[in-house]
């Protein structure tokens, strides 16, 4: 059995100019491959190449992936790390903020896999969906995040069913991290006790396993969280 980490070739990151995204482009970059940046900013990544774009765009994120696999003579994975959040109650929370969460989380989703899908059954590749531990958990005032990301969930497993043999797809179960996500919360809504929050780097980590697995093998769904971090289970 070979036991030298696998390139992890031509992987689309969305969200990866920051955080997890960040850090799984990092990682693709060490590990030998071509990390591709979708995010609203410009990547400050040296290699592979950057695209500035919306994911709740519905063209340009077309057009990104297309260009991307143009540029690079196809795709081999696709990883979906954009995601916001508005936090408080229902009635509470500006309807379109609300909707918003949900245009980038899930719908952004979706539509970076639909563009990337002719390109990753060409590959063999597989799609690695973020979703959270809030994706699994409901809590209070978090309607819209919790909304997107159980969608996460369904819409990655209902994918996996759908394109068995085509493609690999796995849903990314992490819970907190230490990244800026929180940054833009209301006091009482960030965690009080960063200690208890997981390396974003660490569950980069954990994604390079799931793109290493040899072609046969697939890690359909991976939970990964700090030892003392408190929404799983």
């Amino acid at each position: 059995m070979n036991d030298e980490p696998r390139n992890p070739g031509r992987v689309l990151v969305t969200g990866g100019a920051s955080g997890l995204g960040a850090a799984v482009a990092s990682a693709v970059a060490s590990a030998g491959g071509t990390p591709v940046v979708l995010d609203r900013v410009e990547s400050d990544l040296q290699e592979g190449i950057s695209f500035a774009v919306d994911v709740s765009d519905p063209q340009a994120t077309h057009d990104a992936v297309s260009r991307a696999a143009e540029e690079l003579g196809g795709l081999d994975a696709v990883v979906t790390a954009a995601g916001i959040d508005r936090c408080g109650r229902l009635e509470d929370v500006d309807p379109t903020e609300w909707e918003r969460v949900i245009m980038v989380n899930l719908i952004g989703t979706v539509r970076v896999v639909r563009a990337a899908l002719p390109h990753l059954k060409e590959s063999h590749g597989r799609v690695v969906t973020v979703a959270s531990s809030l994706g699994l958990r409901a809590v209070a005032d978090a309607t819209a995040y919790c909304a997107s990301k159980f969608g996460v969930v369904g819409f990655s497993r209902a994918l996996a069913a759908e394109t068995r043999g085509e493609i690999g797809v796995t849903t990314l179960v992490p819970a907190g991290m230490k990244t800026k996500f929180f940054d833009d919360r209301d006091e009482k809504y960030r965690p009080h006790d960063d200690s208890k929050l997981n390396d974003p780097r660490r569950v980069a980590e954990a994604v390079l396993f799931v793109l290493g697995q040899p072609r046969g093998c697939e890690v359909r769904e991976i939970v990964i969280a700090h030892e003392e971090e408190e929404s799983w289970p």
